[in-house]
């Protein structure tokens, strides 16, 4: 029904920087609120940063003034340029977004989440 695929990650140095695309795909009729989540090896997912479908944004207090979150409606993605990264930014990023979809006709509501990608920062 939905799909969310993600690019972007990569091996990058301490202060380098990196953008995060995040592109949904199926018989979609809107997408609410998108965000970014990560997960470090031994440590909980944690919600990095989250977008409404107005615009509206909110971060972790340890990536503001660093990342910034945005998004295209009319490409169904959404991006996350990380700036001055540090190597504790490594961790597994994922995409999140809370779709309403049409399924045989039917309009549903579910919350999806993309497979990862990989960003490592070190020296």
């Amino acid at each position: 029904q939905v799909q969310l695929v993600e690019s972007g990650g990569g091996l990058v140095q301490p202060g380098g920087s990196l953008r995060l695309s995040c592109a949904a795909s199926g018989t979609i009729f809107s997408i609410n609120a998108m965000g970014w989540y990560r997960q470090a090896p031994g440590k909980e997912r944690e919600l990095v940063a989250a977008i409404t479908s107005g615009g509206s944004t909110n971060y972790v207090d340890s990536v503001k003034g660093r990342f910034s979150i945005s998004r295209d409606n009319a490409k169904n993605t959404v991006y996350l340029q990380m700036t001055s990264l540090k190597p504790e930014d490594t961790a597994v990023y994922y995409c999140n977004a809370d779709v309403t979809y049409y399924s045989y006709n039917v309009r549903s509501r579910n919350d999806y989440w993309g497979q990862g990608t990989q960003v490592t920062v070190s020296s």
